[in-house]
């Protein structure tokens, strides 16, 4: 779960390092994100010489949370940290890599690239 204020990993080679939620989108008066829902978020830390710069607004969508997530067959599945995968506003990744596994529920969510790009997908 995501909230306003929470920190998360960048989890590709965008240039950026840490995010800060600053919106969940969705339907009406959203408190929370979960796997595969887009968040406004603001970079936080980045790399010197990238595209991406600090402070700078952008789009994400929640690909890894702390918070266990129970599939339909029964098993739970929880990560060590909450990460973001940052898209452009079609929805495709800014980044050309993407680190570390991601969740099999971004494919529910129009998150196609972000899954076929990923090394691991749990």
């Amino acid at each position: 779960m995501i909230q306003t204020q929470s920190y998360l990993d960048v989890a590709d080679n965008s240039g950026a390092r840490k995010l800060m939620c600053i919106r969940v989108l969705g339907t009406g008066n959203r408190k929370y994100a979960n796997v595969g829902d887009i968040i406004i978020a603001v970079v936080k830390e980045a790399v010197p010489n990238m595209p991406l710069k600090r402070s700078e607004v952008v789009r994400a969508v929640v690909v890894r949370t702390r918070r266990e997530m129970k599939r339909d067959n029964g098993m739970i599945l929880r990560f060590d940290g909450n990460a973001a995968v940052i898209v452009n506003q079609e929805g495709n990744p800014r980044g050309t890599r993407i680190f570390g596994p991601v969740a099999r529920e971004l494919r529910e969510y129009e998150s196609a690239r972000i899954v076929s790009s990923a090394p691991e997908v749990l």
